[in-house]
């Protein structure tokens, strides 16, 4: 049987799911690496003098470094292909965690910022969901919402592990280790798999999106993004707060560190479930409004980190932020391709992925340093729902003129 045709006219065949599953756990180990941070937070801060937002800054300067250093990679990537850009990015980032585990502070930011974010994970989740997005025109939805869940893929494998190895040979060998097992996994199955996309053209325009220089939802294309980045940005910084402290948050508690670890493992775990169910729902009503019905679940599920401490109710509530947010990442993909010319999406995805991890830095740095100056979560976790009820103010106006234009068009003859 060809194994190139599974539709007429579509870009999508087996392959597809081989490059969907190949980028799946290549992600999956690339974004292990700044779990690491969060597992150890409490050991990184004593070992090294500092406050909680000191490490917890290191994560943020990963995620700014790796937002910032993937639209440099988009373009790359555009350019001399995705095999290149991933195998350089998967050596960057065991570098960077063996600088990180080898001094003292500024090692750590020098290690994440540098090497592990913009010039390591930059090279990982927005080039790889932009290529992905090529394979795929009929469930681009579901394939985005797989391979994202790398990400939680990683959140729950291996925040247990990280916890037992801290724990027997401390942080920094940990941290070394894993640098070099994510090099000796990503860089064989970059190099075997990572071959170049279907040309979208050669199967006609109705492939490559909307014509470059339209107005995007009534507005200019560079206003339309803007809001998209801001919304993201929003949504981002509630997403990463009980991400990057969960397991500080449940020591302070009276939960062991262990449990708090498995407890993350929770979360993602229910986020990775989920993200298949939003995946297969915005391929039937589409990214924005598939946005806009987990920006609100998250907000609700964040909400009960204030009412709850107890072991059993945390659990349940971690299972409930997991459901919400794990639709929102894919959505802003599928929205920017949906919205956009497809020649635009090598640059476009990217500025919307690194407004996202600048609220995922944000959120980080902000709980640590809340958590700082308050001396517990509450104040964080409430400012995380104050910046969820923000992303629903831009995305709400969006998603009414979304609906607008498309009751316009079918309202049209013919």
């Amino acid at each position: 049987m060809n194994t190139h045709t599974s539709y007429p006219d579509s870009v999508e065949t087996r392959q597809s799911w081989v490059i969907a599953i190949v980028a799946l756990i290549i992600l999956a180990v690339a974004y292990g690496a700044p779990l690491m941070t969060a597992v150890a937070l409490k050991p990184i801060a004593t070992d090294l003098n500092t406050l909680r937002s000191a490490p917890s800054g290191a994560s943020s300067l990963a995620y700014i470094g790796a937002g910032l250093g993937g639209i440099l990679a988009g373009w790359i990537a555009e350019r001399v292909g995705l095999r290149v850009v991933v195998m350089f990015g998967s050596t960057m980032i065991g570098l960077g965690m063996i600088v990180s585990a080898s001094g003292g502070l500024y090692h750590l930011y020098a290690g994440h910022a540098v090497l592990m974010g913009f010039f390591g994970a930059s090279c990982m989740f927005s080039p790889i969901m932009t290529y992905v997005t090529r394979w795929f025109d009929r469930r681009r939805g579901t394939a985005i919402a797989l391979i994202s869940s790398g990400q939680y893929f990683a959140s729950v494998v291996w925040p247990y592990f990280f916890q037992l190895s801290v724990e027997t040979f401390g942080w920094r060998q940990s941290m070394a280790w894993f640098g070099g097992l994510v090099t000796v996994i990503v860089l064989p199955l970059a190099a075997i798999f990572l071959r170049p996309p279907p040309e979208a053209a050669a199967l006609g325009s109705t492939h490559g999106g909307p014509a470059a220089g339209g107005l995007v939802l009534g507005l200019r294309p560079n206003l339309a993004l803007a809001l998209l980045s801001f919304a993201i940005f929003c949504c981002c910084m509630t997403m990463s707060m009980p991400m990057q402290h969960m397991v500080a948050f449940c020591s302070d508690i009276g939960i062991g560190p262990a449990h708090g670890a498995v407890m993350l493992s929770v979360l993602a775990g229910s986020a990775f479930l989920a993200r298949q169910f939003w995946g297969w729902l915005s391929d039937r009503i589409g990214g924005l409004q598939t946005i806009l019905f987990a920006s609100i679940s998250q907000a609700v599920a964040m909400s009960g980190f204030l009412m709850t401490q107890d072991e059993v109710g945390l659990f349940a509530v971690s299972i409930a932020f997991g459901l919400g947010y794990a639709g929102l990442i894919p959505a802003y993909v599928l929205a920017v391709r949906a919205l956009f010319p497809a020649a635009e999406a090598g640059w476009r995805v990217p500025i919307v992925i690194f407004a996202g991890l600048l609220g995922m830095a944000g959120g980080g740095w902000a709980a640590g340093a809340l958590y700082d100056f308050f001396g517990y979560y509450a104040p964080a976790f409430a400012t995380g729902i104050g910046f969820n009820l923000l992303n629903l103010v831009v995305i709400v106006p969006l998603v009414l003129r979304f609906r607008g234009q498309r009751g316009l068009v079918s309202a049209l003859p013919g």
